[in-house]
């Protein structure tokens, strides 16, 4: 494999999430072959471990381990990491929470000096203490805790990829003891999601015990990590939320798995995924072949939405800004944008919604711009689908341009809509709409643990394109063969989280939809490439200060000096620097500075030869 081959196989390591079953498929060939899998990545686990610790300033014999272990694969790994521990002088005790340990794991284990504490007075592990009384299990729990508390580093392998559903028994009552019950951790947005530096450090093999590993859900109790050691891929728990918040950093252990032919369940954002999406403008370019976006945001109560939206949509690129509002609204936008131009008329996509007032404001009623967005919604309305004919009688609807529902229209939205119909909520209203889809009452709560079920629900339910904002923004779309795409971008959120900020990512989103209009309209499975692209592109506001702004990836991962792009590179380029751009003009919009902390995921790479 030469050095592109492997780079760009690297970058899809990276930023793709495969499912448990997935995974085992992957790993099966190498096991056959007799690859050492748990041995290596029992080592890339220590190695993680020793390096926590010399960050820490504490040498490894001075360093009190308490390994977390449960009967399957995933408790030996964390043995022989322990083993390798011990070898190095550490003090490991392993606190066996099932009733088996694996075999050779636990002799490598006990070899190297370590030391075992056995919770289950049922367990039958040789040579340790079994069939002691209720009372003194509870003792045992209770000294396990405790030690566990009073540890340098806590490493957690009581439960692997196999494991569904909360954590019970003794390892639920372990997570419930030294973690959180369901709940987010309550951590700031460190860059980088850098540990804390607060004792114990939790290291989790593979995945923290008790989180969806699936869903991203948190189920029940689960210990958070500040480093999560993964093997051979990425899964849907180290990007999907809130799962991911609980893994701390990312270190992905490469097995060398054959990815050529699996399908990721999520994929992340990047700098690459975002330019390829870029339209440049091309030499016989007028205003209408750049896109033109159409606006019907901002009303008398919220006019300012309509001056936000309509200046990010200018902003990206687009060749023209048309308004539909109130007079006052009218006035702001040509204020601050002359250039917009104000009334009906050609339009490549739609925004709609923000700062319109919600069906249950007392404004609603007699606003004019809910008026115009239910009429303008009707086109977009699917017939229900008999089996006959389907697509010919829904031609109309089908061949709408893209249009953002936003905020205010979301209550507005048809029961049945095309692909190209993207939605915005944010927990609340994705909550509320789904109440009002399924007939079910769903809570804000419910939508905050399971984010993305939620999400896949009312993309089930109305055919729309979700975008759900928050500390990682989700968008869950079509392929096109029927098929479901989740798409993450983890770049921005947590600090963005102020007054206007979806004001300006549906004006951005508007904007990108419409500059690839022909695209879209040949194959709408697209558009969920598409929409990912603002939530990434506005953190980069700080790219034009920072080495490792999109320009300066894209050039360096080519290989190329600057003095020596040409053809396809330039366009390369010439996109990078574009997605650069656009994000130097949202650093007003966001009232974000350049020195802002980046909160996405830090995946870094540890190669096992």
């Amino acid at each position: 494999m030469d050095i592109a081959d492997d780079a760009d196989r690297l970058q899809t390591l990276l930023y793709s999430a495969y499912d448990s079953d997935t995974v085992r498929e992957m790993e099966r060939p190498l096991l056959d072959d007799g690859v050492p899998l748990m041995r290596m990545a029992a080592s890339a686990a220590a190695h993680v471990t020793m390096t926590l610790l010399d960050d820490e300033d504490l040498a490894v014999e001075d360093a009190r381990v308490a390994l977390l272990v449960g009967a399957g694969d995933n408790g030996g790994d964390g043995l022989y990491a322990g083993a390798e521990l011990a070898n190095e002088g550490a003090h490991v005790t392993a606190i066996a929470v099932g009733r088996s340990l694996h075999e050779e794991a636990f002799g490598a284990f006990v070899h190297a000096g370590g030391r075992v504490l056995v919770l289950d007075p049922a367990a039958e592990i040789p040579g340790c203490t079994t069939g002691f009384s209720a009372g003194e299990a509870g003792e045992r729990l209770q000294a396990a805790v405790e030690y566990v508390q009073g540890s340098h580093v806590i490493i957690d392998a009581m439960t692997g990829i196999g494991v569904s559903g909360a954590l019970r028994g003794i390892a639920g009552a372990i997570a419930s003891s030294l973690g959180f019950d369901g709940e987010l951790p309550d951590r700031p947005a460190l860059p980088n999601n850098e540990p804390s530096s607060a004792l114990p450090l939790v290291v989790a093999i593979d995945t923290p015990s008790g989180v969806g590993v699936n869903d991203g859900s948190l189920p029940g109790p689960y210990i958070p990590a500040d480093v999560t050691v993964t093997f051979g891929a990425m899964k849907p728990c180290a990007m999907v939320p809130p799962a991911s918040y609980a893994c701390g950093r990312l270190t992905l252990v490469d097995f060398g798995f054959d990815i050529d032919d699996c399908v990721p369940a999520a994929e992340m954002t990047d700098g690459d995924f975002v330019t390829d999406s870029i339209r440049l403008p091309q030499l016989s370019d007028g205003k209408y072949s750049r896109g033109v976006v159409g606006l019907v945001t901002g009303s008398a109560r919220y006019p300012g939405a309509a001056v936000v939206s309509a200046t990010a949509a200018a902003r990206a690129n687009t060749g023209m800004v048309r308004y539909l509002g109130p007079q006052r609204a009218q006035d702001m936008v040509l204020s601050s944008l002359p250039e917009a131009v104000i009334g009906k008329g050609r339009v490549q996509s739609w925004v709609v919604g923000s700062g319109v007032p919600t069906g249950g404001d007392e404004a609603a009623d007699t606003d004019i711009q809910r008026e115009t967005i239910t009429a303008l919604l009707k086109h977009y309305a699917l017939q229900e689908k008999t089996g006959s004919n389907d697509d010919a009688r829904n031609e109309s609807a089908l061949g709408m341009p893209p249009i953002v529902v936003d905020a205010g229209a979301l209550d507005l939205l048809p029961g049945k809509v095309p692909a190209q119909v993207v939605v915005t909520p944010h927990v609340g209203e994705l909550a509320r709409m789904l109440t009002r889809l399924d007939g079910n009452e769903a809570s804000v709560d419910k939508v905050r643990s399971q984010p993305l079920a939620c999400a896949r629900r009312v993309h089930e339910l109305t055919g729309a394109t979700v975008l759900l904002k928050g500390a990682v923004t989700m968008v869950v779309g079509t392929d096109g063969e029927g098929n479901e795409r989740v798409i993450l971008s983890g770049r921005a959120p947590a600090w963005m989280s102020t007054a206007g900020s979806g004001d300006v990512l549906a004006g951005m989103l508007g904007a990108l939809l419409a500059q690839q209009d022909d695209m879209l309209a040949e194959d709408p499975a697209l558009v969920p490439e598409v929409v990912p692209e603002p939530t990434y592109m506005v953190l980069r506001a700080r790219s034009h200060r920072d080495p490792n702004s999109v320009d300066g990836i894209v050039r360096r991962s080519m290989g190329i000096p600057k003095s020596s792009i040409s053809g396809k590179s330039a366009i390369r380029s010439s996109r990078a620097i574009l997605s650069a751009a656009f994000s130097r003009h949202f650093c007003n919009y966001f009232n974000c500075k350049t020195n802002l902390p980046n909160t996405s995921p830090n995946i870094g790479g540890f190669a096992l030869h």
